[in-house]
């Protein structure tokens, strides 16, 4: 009687998970078909691209200040030869903190990138809300990079406090 249960709690499993819909699309190639998005990364490209020579010059600067130091330090006194690496060594923490503003992780990089992509990004997956609606769709999958990300998935399908009381976990309790 048991092994009947289980096979028919399966059978029923299956007909529900067939009964659902999924679908995939890949964001990287929607994204290099509009026009848009190509025009916004030939514009960040120019600008990294713009900001990476002006940090290599500021480098470039320090290694010939650097070898300067090293070729004539012989001839200085202790106080000019102090006064000469708080040069070198201010220089390369200035050009260290360009570079961070430049392509750190709230630099003006991400400030520019989130200014023209992300409004670019947000159409898309409003589309993609619309064609899941459109198309009775559960889920919507992003098979762009290594893994596929959930981009679009039906509320109704979320367990996630059906696992939170089996655990005996009371929700909004810390």
């Amino acid at each position: 009687m048991k092994k009947v249960l289980i096979a028919l709690a399966l059978m029923v499993s299956g007909q529900v998970m067939l009964a659902q819909k999924f679908a995939y699309v890949d964001t990287d190639y929607i994204l290099q078909n509009i026009p848009e998005f190509k025009k916004a990364q030939e514009e960040l490209d120019k600008t990294s691209a713009a900001w990476q020579k002006e940090v290599e010059g500021k480098y470039k600067e320090i290694e010939g200040l650097y070898k300067a130091f090293q070729a004539e330090q012989v001839l200085f006194t202790d106080d000019m030869r102090k006064n000469r690496e708080n040069e070198i060594v201010e220089k390369e923490r200035l050009a260290k903190e360009f570079q961070k503003a430049k392509f750190g992780l709230e630099g003006e990089l991400f400030h520019k990138r989130q200014e023209l992509i992300k409004p670019i990004q947000d159409k898309v997956f409003a589309a993609i809300k619309e064609v899941a609606a459109g198309s009775q769709l559960d889920m919507i999958l992003d098979k762009a990079g290594d893994n596929a990300t959930v981009l679009f998935a039906d509320p109704k399908l979320d367990k996630s406090d059906l696992v939170l009381r089996k655990m005996g976990v009371k929700k909004g309790v810390e």
